[in-house]
């Protein structure tokens, strides 16, 4: 039983996915960073630098969903990915305004914080629907009241994350800090999401009795 338990972790972090996917996500945010502090350099006059940093993060979102469909990536996650650097681009070549190109990014969290939030409240944790999912269960996990309990508390860490991003990327937003802001979209997003992961284990496990199976095993009274 303890050895179960122990590969628990790891678990989660294979289940909710590894580095891949949001390092997919910082290179698009990375070129367009790259792009601005390139036309900065260059003196290049409105609304230049939003053309160059906009067109830079398109094409290696272009070139990173290429990379994914060769690998054998599920088409869908990746079409996504990429749409959400195009939308986000084309907000920002409509307004001329480079700092806009984070308007859908911080959107996005905010909509997060909220639906994790209701999600907790009505016992319906988003962290055990997406888990649940993953692991074939569909709601059987939710028959288990030790684990639903456990995906309550650990989704409370997701909410968090998502706050955290708000409280940093708002102000930075409003003072119009462009390379500011696409550093510290960088900075929150690989980090804090393991962060988050290492931090949703623990929160789920104190949830479980001793003798409990873990989260691949739910336990159905009767």
């Amino acid at each position: 039983m303890a050895e179960t338990r122990s590969a628990e972790p790891d678990s989660l972090r294979a289940i909710l996915g590894g580095r891949g996917g949001a390092i997919d996500a910082t290179l698009p945010v990375a070129a367009f960073v790259l792009g601005l502090v390139i036309a900065q350099v260059m003196a290049l006059p409105a609304p230049q630098p939003v053309y160059w940093a906009g067109g830079f993060a398109v094409v290696v979102a272009a070139v990173v969903a290429g990379v994914r469909l060769a690998q054998g990536r599920r088409p869908r996650s990746v079409v996504l990915g990429l749409l959400g650097v195009v939308v986000a681009a084309a907000i920002a070549f409509y307004t001329g305004r480079a700092i806009d190109f984070f308007l859908p990014q911080i959107i996005l969290n905010a909509g997060s914080a909220l639906a994790w939030a209701v999600s907790i409240v009505i016992r319906w944790p988003l962290l055990g629907v997406i888990v649940g999912g993953l692991l074939g269960q569909r709601t059987r996990w939710r028959k288990d009241p030790h684990l639903l309990a456990g995906y309550q508390r650990a989704s409370w860490a997701w909410v968090g994350q998502y706050l955290v991003r708000l409280a940093v990327f708002i102000p930075l937003y409003l003072a119009d800090a462009q390379v500011a802001l696409g550093i510290t979209r960088l900075a929150l997003t690989w980090p804090l999401v393991a962060v988050c992961v290492a931090v949703s284990w623990p929160l789920l496990r104190s949830a479980l009795p001793e003798g409990h199976p873990g989260i691949r095993h739910p336990v159905v009274p009767g």
